[in-house]
């Protein structure tokens, strides 16, 4: 199983970034996909999340109207398009494929790529 973040960087405030994961060796296409984040010295938190099958996507409150989640099950990805970021949206952030089904759960990391806002 892999998942692999790309498309981080530099990028000055009110810029944007397009992030992409691409998962393999996993049915990618039944897994829920998520976006999380951890910056400096402080816990991981949930972004973003977009359910394996139709559903709202998810978004927490700090990145609403500014962050679009979205996937491609026939390419095996999740992106996300973040605009007018923020200093405060520095953070490695990470991709996470999530699955509960018939008791067992599988949960699944990348290995992080880094966002840096600042001017």
């Amino acid at each position: 199983v892999q998942l692999v973040e790309s498309g981080g960087g530099l990028v000055q405030p009110g810029g944007s970034l397009r992030l992409s994961c691409s998962g393999s060796g996993f049915t990618f296409g039944s897994y829920a996909m998520r976006w999380y984040r951890q910056g400096t010295g402080k816990e991981r938190e949930l972004v973003a999340a977009i359910p394996s099958a139709g559903g709202s996507p998810y978004y927490a409150d700090s990145v609403k109207g500014r962050f679009t989640i979205s996937r491609d099950n026939v390419k095996n990805e999740v992106y996300l398009a973040m605009n007018s970021l923020r200093p405060e949206d520095t953070a490695v952030y990470f991709c996470n494929a999530f699955r509960r089904r018939f008791g067992r759960t599988n949960d699944y990391w990348g290995q992080g790529t880094q966002v840096t806002v600042s001017s």
